[in-house]
C-alpha cells in the first residue's frame, strides 16, 4: 500500500512542528544527562547512571572494576548510536572487560574511549562534551530473539500529548548491533491500538515481509507492555514540555518501558515502516484538548488503529453483513445489548444515538475522547465504544448524535469500522 504524497511529512514540514517546541524543552533533546535528571524528578523509568565524566581529570577518580556489569559508555550529547560501547562482563580477578562482540578491553581501553568522548569525537549539535556510564538495560525476550547483539528499541512520535506513530528498530549484523536504520537495522511499524507489528523496512529503503536471516514474518509480533510504552512516551513529552518529539524506549523484562532519550528532531523513516504519512496524522489531532497522558493514549489508539492488525489476529477472512445488521454494544459493565444498526458508507466514523449512549453509560462529558465539529449538528462528543459485528469484536470511537434518537436504527456504521466486511445490498428494504 503506497503512502499518499499529501500525507507525507517532509523535512520542511517537520521543522515547522519542531519550532512549536519551547526552548526549555529543546535542551532535553540535546543532552541525555539533562533528560535523565528530568525523568528521575518525575519518576519516569530510565537507566541508572553510574558515573558522569565532565573532563579528563574525572578519569583519575573512576574505579571501573566497581561498576556493575553489564554497563554502557556513551556521549551525553551523541546521536545515532555513535560512541556507544556496551560492556557485557568483567573477567573474574582480572582488569579485563568483554564488549558485546566478545572483544577484550583493558582499563586503558575504557579510559581512551571515554577520553575520545570528552574530546568531542562523537558529540552532535555542537553541545558540551560529557560522557555517561550507565546500566545496560536488558531487552525483553520477545524482541531480543530477533536482534543481533544490541538492544531493540521502540520509537514513539508524540504530538499534542497524543502518540501518533510508532516503530521498533531491530539491530542487525550489518548495523553492528546498533538500532540504527542508517547503518542497516530493521524497522518495523507498530499498530498504535494493539502494539502489533505491521510492515518492515531494512535500512531506509528496502521494504521486507520476512527477517532476512530467519525468514520469519515481520508482522504479527506483539510488543510487550504496549499501553505502558505509549503512556511512558507521553509522560516524558509532558514532563519535558515537548509539543512534538520522538521518545526512544527500551523494554525491560520486569521493569517494563524505560526511556533511553528524547528527540526533538525525530527522523522520518518511521513513515516508511508504517506505510503511512505523519502529516495527515498530525493534522488530525491539532487543537484536540488532552487532559492527561492516559487520555492522550486513548485518543491515539482510537484514531490510528490499523485494520492490518485485525487481519493478522484473525483467520476469519471477509464476512458478509446486511445493510441493517443486528449488532451487540457493550455497556460500561461489559454487558451486551443487541441493537439495530444501519450501514452508511458515506460516513467515515460510526455514530451512536445519544439516548443509547446515555442508557449504556458510555456518555460521560467529563471523560470524552474529544469533540468533533460536524457541518449540520455542530460540535458532537466522541466516545469509545466496544461492539460486536457478526461475531467480530471491534473497539472504535463513535460520534454521539441526537439525530439517531428517534429512528429505527440507533447506530450508523461508517467505513472505518466496515473494513473486512462485504455488504449484501440485496438485503436492502
Amino acid at each position: 500500500m503506497a503512502i499518499k504524497p499529501s500525507h507525507i511529512l517532509g523535512m520542511n514540514s517537520r521543522n515547522f512542528y519542531t519550532k512549536l517546541n519551547p526552548s526549555s524543552a529543546r535542551k532535553y533533546g540535546f543532552s541525555k544527562l539533562r533528560t535523565k535528571q528530568l525523568l528521575e524528578k518525575y519518576n519516569i523509568q530510565t537507566a541508572k547512571v553510574y558515573h558522569v565524566f565532565s573532563s579528563r581529570t574525572d578519569l583519575d577518580h573512576v574505579l571501573w572494576e566497581q561498576i556493575p556489569t553489564p554497563f554502557v559508555i556513551k556521549p551525553a550529547s551523541g546521536s545515532a548510536g555513535k560512541g556507544v560501547v556496551i560492556i557485557k562482563e568483567k573477567k573474574e580477578n582480572q582488569q579485563v572487560w568483554l564488549n558485546q562482540d566478545g572483544d577484550e578491553l583493558s582499563k586503558l581501553d575504557l579510559d581512551l574511549h571515554t577520553a575520545n568522548i570528552l574530546d568531542g569525537e562523537f558529540t552532535t549539535w555542537g553541545s558540551g562534551n560529557e560522557a555517561i556510564v550507565e546500566e545496560m538495560i536488558v531487552s525483553h525476550p520477545t524482541l531480543a530473539k530477533y536482534a543481533y547483539h544490541g538492544t531493540p528499541d521502540i520509537r514513539v512520535i508524540v504530538f499534542n500529548s497524543v502518540p501518533v506513530m510508532a516503530m521498533t528498530r531491530i539491530p542487525t549484523k550489518e548495523s553492528e548491533g546498533k538500532a540504527n536504520l542508517d547503518k542497516g537495522a530493521i524497522g518495523l511499524g507498530i499498530d498504535i491500538a494493539t502494539g502489533i507489528t505491521t510492515h518492515g523496512l531494512r535500512g531506509k529503503t528496502e521494504q521486507i515481509t520476512h527477517f532476512p536471516d530467519t525468514k520469519k514474518k515481520v508482522n504479527g509480533i506483539k510488543i510487550p507492555f504496549w499501553n505502558e510504552v505509549l503512556t511512558t512516551a507521553v509522560q516524558a513529552a509532558t514532563a519535558a514540555g515537548f509539543v512534538f518529539m520522538g521518545a526512544d524506549i527500551f523494554i525491560h523484562p520486569d521493569k517494563g518501558p524505560m526511556i533511553v532519550e528524547l528527540n526533538g528532531f525525530p527522523g522520518l523513516s518511521i513513515q516508511l515502516c508504517n506505510r503511512a504519512g505523519l502529516k495527515r496524522r498530525l493534522e488530525r489531532i491539532e487543537g484536540i484538548e488532552v487532559r492527561n497522558p492516559e487520555h492522550g493514549v486513548k485518543i491515539g489508539q482510537a484514531l490510528f488503529a490499523e485494520r492490518f492488525a485485525d487481519k493478522i489476529k484473525s483467520e476469519e477472512g471477509l464476512r458478509i453483513i446486511s445493510t441493517r445488521p443486528q449488532i451487540q454494544i457493550f455497556d460500561e459493565d461489559k454487558q451486551e445489548h443487541t441493537v439495530l444498526a444501519f450501514v452508511d458508507t458515506k460516513r467515515y466514523r460510526s455514530a451512536i444515538s445519544e439516548q443509547l449512549a446515555d442508557e449504556l453509560k458510555l456518555l460521560d462529558f467529563d471523560d470524552l475522547l474529544w469533540q468533533q465539529q460536524e457541518v449540520v449538528e455542530g460540535k458532537l462528543p466522541v466516545v469509545e465504544v466496544i461492539m460486536r459485528v457478526d461475531e467480530r469484536k471491534i473497539t472504535t470511537a463513535m460520534l454521539v448524535t441526537k439525530r439517531l434518537n428517534k429512528g429505527r436504527h440507533r447506530v450508523e456504521l461508517g467505513r472505518r469500522d466496515l473494513e473486512g466486511f462485504l455488504i449484501n445490498m440485496d438485503d436492502e428494504e
